[in-house]
Formats: C-alpha cells, sequence, structure tokens
C-alpha cells in the first residue's frame, strides 16, 4: 500500500492534576533512578556562518567519510536524509541509495551545527532548524553551510553534552513556516518553548512548559503548540498567539518512581483527522490525547518494548521506534507499523533506535540508531514498508544520529 510521507510539522502555567495512579514496573523506577546521571543564557540574533566537518562512522564501528561526489557541488538532491548527530556537533547528509532503498547509500557531507544536536525540522525553503545545546542552528540544506545560530533566551545551565544535558530538544515549524517551536530544557526544573521568527532568526516570546521537553508538535490549524514533557508526565498545550499554557498529564502507568521512571512520555504525533495527540508507552498502551478536553483513552499496542520516537502518515499509519528491553520481560528493538484500525506489524530491529521519518513517496521508513541512552550506533535502519517480507537495510550515517528529516 502506498503512503503519503508524514509531515511533522508560549504564558501562565496552570497546576498539574492529581497523580495517584499505580505503576506495572514498580521495581523499574527504582533501576532506572540508580542509572540516572548528570546529562546559557543567550540574547536572540545570530551572525551568518559556515563550516564543515569530515568524518561520519558506520554502523560497524569504523568510519564512513562522506562522499562529495555523490552530489553536484552546493547542490543536495532531493531524497537526500539529513540527520542530526548527537555524538558530534554537526549534522550530516546522507544518500539514501537509489530509490531511497539504503542499498549503495552513504554521508554526503557533514555540517557545523552547534554541541549535541538533538531534534531538526526542515522548511520549504530548504532551511533546517537544528536543537543544540547552545542554540538553534539553520542551516542551508541546498548549499550545506551553517546560516546562524540563535541562543536561547532561556537560562538552561552549562553547555554540556550527553543524555540530559540543558538547552535544545523537540523542535517543530508553524504550518506557515513563519515561526519555529523549540523546547527548552534546563535539568533540574521546568523547561521553556520558545518561539523563534524564522524571517528575522530572533526569539521573539518564551512560555514556561514541563520538564525536559523530549518533543514539540504543532496543531494542524497552527493555533497551537505541544510540548511532550518527559520528566513531568505531561504535555504542555501553548497558545501560538497568546503563549499562555495548559498542562494536561499523560501517564497511563502513574507517576510513582518520578525522575527515576521509565514510564514517561517521549515522543508524540499529532492525528489530523481530529487534532488528537497519539503517545506510545511501551509497546503496549497508546495514550489518545485529546488537547481541547485533556482527555486521555489508552488503546492497546503490542511490541512490549521501550519506545521513542513516532511519526504518521496522512492515510493514518503510525510508526513508532522500540528502542529496547528496559526489564527482563520485554521484547527487542523494533519497528511498529500500525495500521488506522489498530492492527500492527512489528519489525525487528538490529540495536537500539530512537526517531523515524518516512519517505516522501510514503513506502520507505527511515529510523536512527543514535538513541538518547547507552548502546547507539551510527546508522540508520531503513524499513520498506510495502514489502513485508524484505530484509531492513542498515546505512552509515552520522555520529549517533538521533533527529531526522528527508529533505
Amino acid at each position: 500500500m502506498r503512503r503519503a510521507a508524514a509531515v511533522r510539522p508560549a504564558g501562565a502555567r496552570t497546576a498539574p492534576t492529581g497523580r495517584t495512579a499505580p505503576v506495572r514496573h514498580a521495581a523499574l523506577g527504582l533501576l532506572a533512578a540508580a542509572l540516572l546521571a548528570g546529562c546559557g543564557t543567550g540574547t536572540p540574533g545570530a551572525a551568518p556562518e559556515a563550516s564543515a566537518t569530515p568524518a561520519t562512522t558506520a554502523p560497524s564501528g569504523g568510519t564512513a567519510a562522506p562522499d562529495p561526489s555523490r552530489s553536484p557541488a552546493g547542490r543536495t538532491p532531493e531524497g537526500t536524509l539529513l540527520v542530526a548527530d548527537f555524538g558530534a556537533d554537526t549534522v550530516t547528509f546522507v544518500d539514501p541509495g537509489p530509490d531511497g532503498s539504503g542499498r549503495g547509500g552513504a554521508p554526503i557531507a557533514s555540517v557545523k551545527a552547534g554541541t549535541a544536536p538533538y531534534g531538526l525540522v526542515v522548511g520549504e525553503d530548504g532551511r533546517a532548524w537544528v536543537a543544540t545545546a547552545e542554540g538553534v542552528a539553520v542551516v542551508d540544506t541546498r548549499q550545506r553551510t551553517r546560516l546562524a545560530l540563535i541562543p536561547y533566551a532561556t537560562e538552561s545551565g552549562p553547555v554540556t553534552t550527553g543524555e540530559y544535558r540543558g538547552g535544545g530538544m523537540g523542535i517543530a515549524m508553524a504550518p506557515d513556516g513563519g515561526h519555529v517551536y523549540v523546547g527548552v530544557n534546563v535539568p533540574g526544573g521546568d523547561g521553556s518553548v520558545e518561539v523563534i521568527d524564522t524571517a528575522t532568526r530572533e526569539v521573539t516570546g518564551t512560555a514556561r512548559v514541563g520538564m525536559r521537553p523530549f518533543d514539540v508538535d504543532v496543531s494542524p490549524d497552527g493555533r497551537e503548540v505541544y510540548a511532550t514533557d518527559h520528566d513531568s508526565f505531561d504535555v504542555t498545550a501553548v497558545d501560538a498567539d497568546t503563549l499562555a499554557t495548559r498542562r494536561m498529564e499523560v501517564a497511563p502507568y502513574g507517576t510513582e518512581g518520578g525522575l527515576g521512571s521509565w514510564l514517561k512520555p517521549h515522543y508524540a504525533v499529532v492525528r489530523p483527522s481530529d487534532g488528537a495527540l497519539l503517545l506510545p508507552f511501551e509497546g503496549e498502551r497508546l495514550a489518545v490525547l485529546d488537547p481541547r478536553t485533556g482527555r486521555v483513552s489508552i488503546e492497546r499496542m503490542t511490541a512490549n518494548t521501550h519506545q521513542h520516537g513516532a511519526a504518521l502518515t496522512p492515510d493514518g499509519t503510525l510508526l513508532v521506534v522500540g528502542t529496547g528491553p528496559i526489564g527482563p520481560d520485554d521484547e527487542e528493538p523494533s519497528l511498529t507499523v500500525r495500521a488506522p484500525d489498530g492492527t500492527e506489524r512489528i519489525v525487528p530491529l538490529d540495536g537500539p533506535h530512537e526517531d523515524v521519518a518516512v519517505s516522501e513517496d510514503g513506502r520507505t521508513a527511515y529510523v536512527t540508531g543514535g538513541f538518547t541512552r547507552d548502546g547507539h550506533w551510527n546508522g540508520i535502519t531503513v524499513v520498506d514498508l510495502d514489502d513485508e517480507k524484505s530484509e531492513p537495510v542498515r546505512l552509515a550515517a552520522g555520529n549517533r544520529p538521533l533527529g531526522i528529516s528527508v529533505l
């Protein structure tokens, strides 16, 4: 079946609701707490600049140097993949091979972005907006140069690397391309969503949200922005005009374990048909959040694995990345392909993965191997969504790639 490509397109804080539901994996919270470890003030505006760095690492652990001969100088072919190199200060452009199959593909070039890039979003004009630890990088994907680095207005502490670093995480763009919204993590406290005017490249507003905004999404009409607040078990809705906020708890397992719990929201997608947010949990439960009412309904999932990245195709097919087990009864890494009627196909993956994007024709999924925790690998797994019998292809791509977009 053909699928169209997914498009993943700030105020007073309201009090969260009570948190008393039981947790199925209570013991895991204690384990996670034991593993948790430590992961600037900025002013709007930035100076243009351009730079590039040469190396990426192959899935086997070796180094795969970018091959500029794969594309004409100064031009990036349509269908090229762009990944955020969380393990470096770069973004990497990747040739996905003939017909985007992954076979014979390789990195084309790496461009300086900023410290520990996380999420990214690309506009119709070919500019990529990359959330790094020190600011939002603006990258011209056609010329493969960095145009600017926009510092955050939120004080998020020293610029560092690692899973719990401060700075930008989730990032999204308004449907009209006029603004970019970035979730800024403030270690140990509430984060923020910062609004960037894409014409002036300045921060024009800030809204307080929950703790550690893993993901940011925008409503289909562009009126609301949603921050998925990983460490506070909720989603913050931000009015795009007034920046007023509403906090909505999303905790199908409860909130016991606090910061040490594994059972927290990570990534969300917005369903275009009704504006609902879909948040997968542990390959067992899909939380469907109605942002108008704050009500959450639960649907069953079947992968039984810790889950992170998600993407939604216009026909309603949901893709969810399974990072691998967090308990003895959990399954290995996978990609869930969930049809609109709730039926699921589980595609096994080799090693942990983090996020997923879909080709323009909807036939191929690209799953990054970076992973926010240990155990990452430096590549992308390419999954044919039409041919259930085909084996996934592993493609070298960047250094601990997290966020991904198809150009």
